[in-house]
């Protein structure tokens, strides 16, 4: 029986085998946080024009939803996740913001899902460095404030696919659209940002007129 004892003895604990593996998925969900919270403010201050409460809250729901739903899923898996998130618990907070501001809104025929511009056929655009812009004499601040003046769907196709690094598919997903759109949105991002720009280097406003 002693013999027994011992073996028990040695056995691993489950109870902290598990709270070692919770401990290990919230040290995770801290260092992801560090890494995306910035961008993902600046993504959601320009889609809410510059409500940093309301963007900060947004970022951090998405969080804790991904924490819940998804603290099994490797860090990798958790990016486009978390972007998907943070995107519906966006629309959620639009379709709220329209109906606030017009009651009546129900009995008129508006989807806030839809595209609003027409898809056109390109060529998949390779993903530009948003540093580029910078060796071009433009300041971060000025790329914010170029970015802030898109459509908010160009604005998420830009921040998803230039300073995320997302392929046009993954894009797609996150934004819930068809790749044809993220295309388009990206497209004419690029062009409207070289527009804005181009007054703060002449170099850029020759590249706007090539597209």
């Amino acid at each position: 029986m002693r013999g027994f004892s011992i073996s028990m003895d040695l056995a691993p604990n489950q109870s902290h085998t598990a709270s070692a593996s919770k401990s290990t998925a919230e040290q995770r969900l801290k260092f992801f946080m560090q890494d995306v919270t910035g961008r993902a403010l600046v993504m959601m201050e320009n889609a809410t024009r510059g409500q940093h409460g309301i963007a900060m809250d947004l970022v951090q729901e998405a969080f804790i939803s991904l924490h819940k739903a998804y603290a099994d899923k490797s860090t990798e898996e958790w990016y486009p996740l978390f972007y998907t998130i943070l995107n519906n618990k966006l629309q959620d907070w639009r379709r709220k913001e329209a109906r606030r501001a017009a009651p009546f809104s129900l009995f008129r025929k508006k989807n806030l899902e839809t595209d609003e511009e027409e898809v056109i056929d390109i060529v998949d655009e390779s993903t530009p460095d948003p540093l580029d812009f910078l060796d071009q004499a433009v300041t971060a601040e000025e790329i914010q404030a170029a970015i802030a003046q898109l459509p908010q769907r160009q604005q998420q196709a830009f921040m998803l696919r230039a300073w995320e690094g997302f392929d046009t598919h993954t894009t797609a997903q996150i934004m819930n659209c068809s790749e044809g759109s993220v295309k388009t949105h990206y497209h004419r991002a690029i062009q409207g940002l070289r527009t804005v720009l181009s007054h703060l280097n002449p170099n850029l406003r020759g590249s706007a007129n090539e597209e």
